[in-house]
């Protein structure tokens, strides 16, 4: 099952306070972007962050699983505690690089 538009809006609203947010669909999922990094793999209306040391604290607690098959395991965010999405989300961008440009 694919993320529905009222999730990936819904999941945008709560990620604008950071920034620029931006979706993109890939293979009929999405991958949003922070200010130009992207932080969520969305996927069967789940938001899907790196299993990063800077924050597994933060995250001790969490679900996980693969937004994909093949896909490396991840943490599930929990929609319902706004402060604390921002504040992975905010700690999670510091740490992504910036995706490399394409060549021409």
């Amino acid at each position: 099952m694919a993320c529905t538009n009222e999730f990936i809006e819904f999941l945008c609203d709560i990620l604008r306070p950071l920034g620029e947010v931006r979706s993109k669909k890939m293979m009929g999922d999405y991958v949003i972007y922070v200010n130009e990094k992207c932080v969520i793999t969305a996927c069967d209306n789940n938001a899907y962050v790196k299993k990063l040391p800077c924050i597994a604290d933060m995250m001790a607690d969490a679900e996980t699983g693969s937004p994909y098959q093949g896909a490396k395991e991840a943490y599930i965010l929990d929609l319902s505690d706004t402060r604390k999405v921002l504040k992975v989300i905010e700690t999670l961008w510091e740490h992504l690089p910036f995706p490399e440009s394409k060549k021409k």
